[in-house]
Formats: structure tokens, C-alpha cells, sequence
């Protein structure tokens, strides 16, 4: 059991419950859990996600694999967002898909529409705010009733507006723009006039500029709102804004390594009325983590820590802008993290313990009584996933990378140096978090007693406007050597035997591995799954919204891997999901093509049913597995790693 789900009113807990490639929603009440559960399932589509829309109704999405026939046949998947009772007994679309369209495509693109909840509008019993997405209907706001299923326009979107920030009560309250002016393309920020009705202009921001300027959410005071930001600063930083001076009056939160995300406040509902903070979440190094002002949470957490036995240690964190240092204490193996609660004379709270070496578990707290719901993964042995921890290295020209190091249990894989593995992530503007890896890659490799590194290269987002700006047009390049730096410095640190070292990555990190494979470089051999192998290709496909080719298509540049395909420096396993509509299959085809061709030592394998990830079965999870496990052991240019 997984997804775990707190009632805003407490009363009922929700979980995903998963019985091979089926998945069923759990309803419990919250103070009777050792009743047997409400059993909802789905024969057509699979439960992808649950959530509590109201106390006593549910917003679930369901996907299946989808063959779309319009001009060509184009595998890729469909999700759809449904409301039930808590009983599943009745089920309904919201929006659902328009009849009136005028031709057999628009009937068929209506049917693909997926609509959004804005708002969950807590203090009304049946109604929410949905947002249409623009396919067979008006990209707009509605009054949808969860009980009756009907819908009533709330606002219209104009054809530049880009997103919309709804309050508690359901009123549209802040909205972006896109337009442009004399400097280039831009992103307005603009609040409505409470007492005019009228959107106003407060922020612009250019796109090549890539600042971000958002209204998350009402302030605490008449007139102010919860604004991010990071214009001039290294990580984005929350304040309050007062709309009708039209300026900040005061910071809210910052934090000196981290990007501020969100205020928490009130309940489980993200959509909670204007109240005082609870706490203020940022992107920390388990995701998501929450700096709580409320002391009786912290205490909470501490609480449940040390029951698990659960230690803090320091840690030394570094300014990459400016080598600024400090010293934190964090949790060793694991975070413990509050997921949902609701306040009442003995408070219900709902936790969550996870970590790289700690297969996620889950808890209820009512009054004093902690309760285990379920673990994940419970026969994995935990030695087995080795012992993570955060560091920073040196790249060639200074700079300090930082990096999830995670090396294998000494009892069960005897005394290094071991074979080492560089795993870069995807995206690139992404990053890595020290949550357990549901993918089973930095698990399954670790267990084959393999060190495994993961760079936050340059060019990865939230570790700072610094270490984002610098991958940009350093594909291949100063990017690639961030990698290759690491792997030196798993040698240095004599952690890997220097002879075998391998890369394997996925998307991004597919191309990481393509590169590798075509430069000189540490590595004896290459995984690349579902990877970019032509960067001119990928950029002319993917960057024909202005916005997207403003703001990221300038940033890639350099090596591009193609041209060298017949050139391999190193053996290559190559792996493709044949329903992936992010990095399109011919990616992996056209480089694979062209290194087979001039007889280079390239493996190919195609997933059938496999999209840019998750798995669609099992199965298809452990064909991955396994080729990433047997290739290690056995390939890699013969010998295995």
C-alpha cells in the first residue's frame, strides 16, 4: 500500500493498493482502521492516484495504454480524472468531453481532455473550481457541483493566460500573462482588483531571463498575497505582497541553500482559507521538506524519529554562488515528513518515512498513539541498498558539484574499491532527491555492490540560479566533464576501482551516455535509456512554442552525439520505451542504426508497452531491471562492470 490520503476533516484514510498491475483505493475510518477497508477498483483503466476532493468524496485519475489514429498511428498513453464517493459507486467526468463537436477529430481530441481542480473550495460541501484544457472546449474556469455533476462558467481564459491561482472560496484572485514587447517575450504577473473586478499588471518578467515571479496564494492581511520570487537572488524566496501598494512588505521565508516552495497552513488541503502559517516548504535534499514554525509539528516529527531510532547528524552544506558554508543537523538514512493532518482536540496526523536506504513506511498519529499503516517494500533487506549520503566535489574548473553518493553494505559486498556507477539524472532542469528511488535503479545497482554517484551537474535546476545558468550551451561539454569529474573523484576518493567505472542515465541521462560514448572519457561502457542521441533533431520538434524557444531551445548546444555514433570509444547498451512521446523512439533508432552500420559494439533492446517511464506493467519494470542488471554483470564489453 502506498499514496496514503488524509480526510480534511480526518475522519477517513485513503490508500493505493497494489495486487500485481491491479490497483485498488482503500477507505478507512480514521478511528476504526482495523475494520476491513472500502475496496474500489476499476476494470477499464488503472488507478494511477486518489485524493479527497471533499471529506466524502474522491478526485482519482486512471490511465491505459492509447492508439491514436488521426494523420498516423501514435502509441502513447490516456489519463483520465474521475470523482466518486467514497464507495465507488458512482463515478463521474468532470467536463465531460463535449458531443457537439464538428468533426470526428474534434470528437476524438474532446475525448482526450483532462481537466484540472484549482480549487478545492473547502468550506463549500459540493463545489469546486475545474479548468478545462483546451481540448473540444474553451480553456476556462468552472463551478463544478461533485454531487450533481454540472458545471457552470466561472471565468473565461484568454488565449495568452497561462495559469490561474484560485482561493479557498473559489474566487480567481491572480493569473499569467504571456505576451511581448520591446525586450522579448514575457510573463505577466496580474492580481484582479477586489474592488473593480479588473485583472492589473503587477510583475513582468522576461523568459529569457528565466526569473520566477508566481502569486501562490492570499496573505494573511486584507490586500496581500504570498509571492515568490527569485529576481536578483540565487533561490527563489517567499513574501508578502500588498496589491494595493504595489509592493513587498516583508519576507516570509528564505532559505540560503534551498528554493523556497509554499506556505503550509491550516489542514491537508492545499487550498486552505487564508490563516497563520504552520510552516513553509522548500525544495530540500528529501524533495519536498517543510521548515515548521508550528512547534508542536516539529515536535512531532522529532517524536517519531526516535521512536524509529532515526539519528540526526551534521551536515555541511555550500553556497555554489559564492562557497558559502554552513553547518545543519539532519536525518541519517531517511526524512520523516508530515503528509496530511487536521486539528482537533487530539490531533490526526499522518506521516511518512523515506529515504534512499529506507523503503518508504507510513503512520497515523491520533492523540499519543502512533499506528504503522504499511511498508513498502518489506522484504527488501535493508543492507542491501548500501549507505547514502550528500557531498560535494570539485569539477575541473572549481566549481563544487553537488552529488548523492550512495556505497554498498561493506558486510555483504566485502571492502572497496568497488565498481562505480555515474548516474545522471534527467531533465536536464531537474535534480536528484535522497527519497527512495522507486525507479529500482540506484537501488538494484547498489545491491550488485556497485557505488553509485548522482552528479547535480551544471545545468541542474534548484540548486541555485548559478548552477542552473552554467550548464546553458554546455551539452556534451562543460556539463559532460562535470561527470567525468565526479567519476575522477570517486577514484581519488578510493571508493571505485578507476577500471570499472560505467554511466547510465535516462532521457537527459540517455544522453549523457550517448556522449560518453563518442568523447574520451572514465568510463568503460554505457546504458542509455530512452535518450536524446540528436540534439538539432529534438530541438526543432520539441521548440516550436515561443516560450519553450526563448527560454530553453539557446541553452542546447554543443556536442551533439549522432555525428559520432560510427566512432564509439566505448561499448553501449541502449534501451527505448516503444509508447514514449517525450523523447520520441527514433532517437535511440537513428543512433543505434548508424553504429551498427560501421559495426560498433552496440546493444539494443525496445520495451514494448513503455512510455518515458513509469512502467506500465511489472513485467516491463523487471525486463528493464534485469537488462540493466545482466549487462553490468555480464556485458560492458565482455566481463561485466
Amino acid at each position: 500500500m502506498s499514496a496514503f490520503r488524509l480526510a480534511p476533516d480526518g475522519k477517513h484514510l485513503l490508500a493505493i493498493e497494489s495486487r500485481g498491475d491491479t490497483r485498488n483505493i482503500l477507505v478507512w475510518k480514521a478511528d476504526d482502521l482495523a475494520a476491513k477497508p472500502t475496496i474500489i477498483g476499476s476494470r477499464s483503466m488503472r488507478i494511477e492516484s486518489a485524493s479527497f476532493l471533499k471529506n466524502d468524496m474522491l478526485a482519482v485519475t486512471l490511465s491505459q495504454p492509447y492508439d491514436a489514429r488521426l494523420d498516423t498511428l501514435t502509441k502513447s498513453f490516456i489519463t483520465k480524472l474521475m470523482v466518486t464517493d467514497l464507495a465507488g459507486k458512482e463515478w463521474k467526468e468532470p467536463l465531460q468531453a463535449s458531443e457537439s463537436a464538428r468533426s470526428d477529430l474534434g470528437r476524438r481530441l474532446s475525448a482526450l481532455a483532462v481537466p484540472a481542480i484549482r480549487s478545492r473550495m473547502p468550506s463549500d460541501p459540493d463545489h469546486v473550481i475545474v479548468e478545462s484544457d483546451g481540448r473540444g472546449i474553451e480553456r476556462d474556469l468552472f463551478r463544478y457541483n461533485v454531487r450533481t455533476g454540472t458545471a457552470v462558467r466561472v471565468l473565461r481564459l484568454g488565449e495568452d493566460d497561462i495559469s490561474v491561482r484560485v482561493d479557498g472560496k473559489g474566487v480567481a484572485r491572480a493569473k499569467t500573462r504571456a505576451g511581448s514587447d520591446s525586450k522579448g517575450l514575457y510573463v505577466a504577473t496580474e492580481i484582479r482588483n477586489a474592488e473593480t473586478g479588473q485583472w492589473e499588471e503587477h510583475f513582468r518578467s522576461h523568459v529569457k531571463d528565466r526569473d520566477v515571479v508566481e502569486i501562490l496564494s492570499p496573505g494573511t492581511k486584507p490586500n496581500t498575497f504570498v509571492l515568490r520570487s527569485n529576481v536578483g537572488r540565487e533561490f527563489a524566496a517567499l513574501f508578502e505582497y500588498d496589491a494595493k501598494e504595489k509592493k513587498i512588505t516583508s519576507t516570509l521565508f528564505e532559505h540560503r541553500f534551498f528554493e523556497a516552495q509554499a506556505p503550509v497552513s491550516g489542514s491537508s488541503s492545499e487550498n486552505s482559507e487564508a490563516g497563520d502559517y504552520d510552516g513553509f516548504s522548500y525544495q530540500g535534499l528529501h524533495g519536498n521538506e517543510v521548515h515548521w514554525l508550528n512547534p508542536k509539528m516539529e515536535a512531532v516529527i522529532q517524536g517519531v524519529a526516535k521512536s524509529l531510532g532515526i539519528e540526526e547528524t551534521p551536515l555541511a552544506l555550500v553556497d555554489v554562488a559564492t562557497g558559502r558554508r554552513a553547518e545543519v543537523k539532519m536525518f541519517t538514512g531517511a526524512s520523516v515528513s508530515i503528509t496530511g493532518f487536521h486539528n482537533a482536540s487530539a490531533p490526526t496526523i499522518l506521516l511518512r518515512v523515506s529515504g534512499l536506504n529506507y523503503p518508504t513506511e507510513h503512520y497515523l498519529l491520533r492523540g499519543q498513539q502512533l499506528t504503522l499503516l504499511a511498508r513498502e517494500f518489506p522484504e527488501l533487506d535493508r543492507r542491501s541498498l548500501g549507505k547514502s549520503s550528500f557531498v560535494y566535489y570539485k569539477a575541473r574548473d572549481e566549481l563544487n558539484i553537488p552529488a548523492i553518493l550512495t556505497v554498498p553494505d561493506r558486510q555483504l559486498c566485502g571492502a572497496g574499491p568497488y565498481p562505480g556507477v555515474v548516474h545522471p539524472h534527467g531533465g536536464p532542469w531537474a535534480r536528484d532527491t535522497m527519497g527512495f528511488d522507486y525507479s529500482g535503479w540506484v537501488p538494484l545497482m547498489v545491491s550488485r555492490c556497485h557505488v553509485v554517484l548522482q552528479p547535480q551537474f551544471r545545468g541542474s535546476a534548484d540548486w541555485g540560479r548559478t548552477l542552473w545558468k552554467a550548464g546553458d550551451a554546455e551539452w556534451g561539454q562543460k556539463m559532460q566533464d562535470d561527470k567525468d569529474d565526479g567519476a575522477q573523484w570517486l577514484v581519488n576518493e578510493k571508493l571505485v576501482d578507476s577500471k570499472r567505472i560505467a554511466i547510465f542515465g535516462f532521457s537527459y541521462g540517455g544522453y549523457a551516455a550517448f556522449a560518453a560514448a563518442v568523447r574520451p572519457g572514465p568510463y568503460k561502457c554505457g546504458i542509455s535509456g530512452a535518450g536524446v542521441s540528436d540534439i538539432e533533431r529534438i530541438t526543432s520538434s520539441f521548440y516550436t512554442n515561443p516560450f519553450f524557444r526563448d527560454r530553453q531551445e539557446p541553452t542546447i548546444r554543443g556536442l551533439n552525439p549522432i555525428r559520432s555514433a560510427d566512432k564509439l570509444r566505448i561499448p553501449l547498451m541502449v534501451y527505448h520505451g516503444d509508447r514514449d512521446q517525450t523523447v520520441p523512439l527514433v532517437q535511440s533508432e537513428l543512433f543505434v542504426n548508424k553504429a551498427r552500420e560501421a559495426r560498433q559494439p552496440v546493444e539494443y533492446h525496445v520495451l514494448q508497452d513503455y512510455g518515458h517511464g513509469p512502467a506500465w506493467t511489472r513485467e516491463t519494470t523487471a525486463k528493464q531491471l534485469r537488462l540493466i542488471s545482466n549487462y553490468l554483470a555480464k556485458g560492458c564489453g565482455g566481463g561485466g562492470l
